[in-house]
């Protein structure tokens, strides 16, 4: 949480990514209300980027989506005018084909293993991509903005979801210039949670340390033992 404080007065907390981007959003919000400037829109875009904004953006636009929804926030705290910035929200989401698929990964993310990140020397991301039928969030909110190598991604999966939608997948990690093989992918015998015995296996192994782990699954039970197993010096992130 950050707590919202400004001319020596508290405004109350909000939850926000700990990105460039987010922080860019904050510290021009903030500092606008502070000297009393009218709160606007363009403060987060300039006139050219605001044009842009109504043509199709490859991607739907998601970095841009996220900084309003933080600027939308700070506003319903900090009590100023938003309704230019959900118009702008409503006419990106409706010219852009993630209108309807829109899922932010990133502020779904908790880290469940302690209270404060601590630092880290690498990332990884177990995926158990059969719960994620649109791929394109995990890349925009995930991989891409934190940077996951490759080879740090390890992903499987059961061979009745392989055969039924192993072609929407390539589709959608082609338009990243990915397919299933960049990755550490393996493809599973028959049984029940056999993808998941798999992506906790590739954990144990790894024997991790020191390391920003991301674990991207609805199980109940493969979280808890991603918890269990995990060393304290990680940082581990799940999904809400």
């Amino acid at each position: 949480m950050q707590k919202i404080s400004i001319n020596g007065r508290e405004y109350g907390s909000i939850e926000m990514p700990q990105t460039k981007a987010a922080l860019r959003v904050y510290e021009c919000v903030t500092k606008a209300f502070a000297s009393r400037r009218q709160i606007k829109i363009t403060l987060l875009f300039s006139p050219s980027k605001l044009r842009a904004l109504g043509y199709y953006q490859k991607g739907g636009s998601r970095q841009e989506l996220e900084d309003l929804e933080l600027y939308i926030e700070l506003g319903k705290i900090l009590r100023f005018n938003t309704e230019d910035a959900l118009k702008l929200k409503n006419s990106i989401e409706l010219t852009n084909d993630i209108a309807h698929n829109h899922f932010n990964i990133a502020k779904r993310l908790t880290l469940v293993n302690k209270e404060k990140k601590s630092s880290a020397t690498d990332t990884y991301l177990f995926w158990d991509i059969e719960n994620f039928s649109n791929i394109g969030p995990i890349f925009n909110d995930l991989i891409d903005k934190y940077a996951i190598p490759d080879h740090h991604i390890y992903i499987a999966a059961n061979p009745d979801s392989l055969y039924l939608f192993k072609d929407e997948w390539e589709a959608n990690l082609y338009d990243y210039g990915k397919t299933l093989k960049s990755f550490n992918f393996t493809k599973c015998d028959h049984g029940k949670n056999v993808a998941d015995g798999v992506l906790l296996d590739h954990f144990k192994q790894l024997n991790l340390k020191n390391a920003d782990v991301y674990v991207m699954t609805f199980d109940r039970e493969l979280k808890g033992l991603f918890i269990d197993l995990s060393d304290r010096s990680n940082n581990l992130f799940m999904m809400e």
